[in-house]
């Protein structure tokens, strides 16, 4: 497996990724043919993290895969830096779809996607409108939007996202004033904290992204509270039912919190669609325990064999 650094465009932000080749060895890797994946991101994450690690993996098995770091954040360009924006997020995806399909290792014809966490809902909604994604696959996947209206577990009085909204509207007046742009903490400074404010999926999210076991210095720590509208209002969920007939995988874990966002999405997908339980495993688990990972990697390997097989 070789991975090479490479940047592409999003709508006029140039994107920073990594580019996963499987060895000369596995077969089609020197054809010119090879199925390609692209690997959508956390929020918050970046390409060195949970999506390098699926990617890596991946490619071990065969595939050209692809991760990147999402427009404003990460190595990627765009200002303001820690916008969180859904609609530009999708773009980023699709621009991905088109670097690989125009590489000469790759089979355009022949490109799936996985998205995992935030990308998971995002991947869904670029899928939808994108018809050279032959196949789709989350790992716990959620719907950020709904996710900030309703809270990770679905149980968030609604006055939560409408003082957050508050906020993003002072803070875009202010901006727009001349007073700069307002950001806020992704994560509490302690896991003391995290656990008092998130439970136990705040504090794995805490853990994973603020500890050594995940910790990286690009991933974002902040976002604008400009991000904060255009999530609650966006809606990645809405149009699963348009992937079909193309194939859906979703992998979630028993003890996720946010499992339920994973069993709604199955129930409005159509045929052929597929719920993969990880049992034991929680949302962030999946993201990079090996006695997880090994299993789902494995899973995913024979999916998109499948969905991307030549016609």
């Amino acid at each position: 497996m070789n991975r090479t650094d490479v940047t592409f465009d999003s709508a006029g932000i140039l994107l920073a990724g990594h580019l996963y080749l499987p060895s000369p060895a596995v077969p089609d890797a020197a054809a010119g043919s090879l199925p390609a994946i692209v690997v959508g991101h956390p929020g918050t994450g970046v390409k060195e993290q949970t999506a390098g690690t699926y990617a890596a993996r991946l490619a071990e098995q065969g595939f050209a895969t692809l991760a990147f770091d999402a427009a404003y954040q990460g190595e990627s360009g765009g200002t303001p830096r820690g916008l969180e924006d859904p609609a530009h997020r999708v773009e980023d995806l699709k621009a991905a779809v088109s670097f690989l399909a125009a590489r000469p290792e790759v089979d355009a014809g022949r490109i799936g996607m996985l998205g995992i966490c935030a990308s998971g809902g995002y991947g869904i909604a670029a899928t939808a409108g994108d018809h050279r994604v032959r196949a789709l696959a989350t790992v716990s996947g959620v719907d950020v939007g709904r996710q900030f209206r309703e809270g990770a577990d679905g149980a968030q009085p609604p006055a939560v996202v409408q003082g957050m909204l508050d906020a993003a509207a002072a803070a875009r007046t202010a901006e727009a004033r001349g007073e700069g742009t307002g950001r806020f903490p992704v994560f509490p400074e302690t896991a003391d904290e995290a656990w008092a404010a998130g439970g136990r999926h705040g504090f794995e999210g805490f853990e994973y992204y603020r500890t050594e076991r995940g910790a990286h210095p690009r991933s974002a720590k902040e976002f604008t509270w400009s991000s904060v509208d255009r999530i609650a209002t966006s809606d990645q969920f809405r149009f699963v039912g348009m992937i079909a007939p193309r194939p859906l995988l979703l992998v979630q874990g028993t003890e996720a919190v946010t499992k339920h966002m994973g069993t709604l999405a199955f129930a409005d997908a159509r045929e052929p669609k597929e719920l993969h339980w990880v049992e034991g495993a929680s949302h962030v688990d999946l993201y990079d325990k090996p006695e997880f990972v090994g299993p789902v990697v494995e899973k995913l390997t024979a999916f998109f064999a499948d969905g991307l097989a030549r016609a």
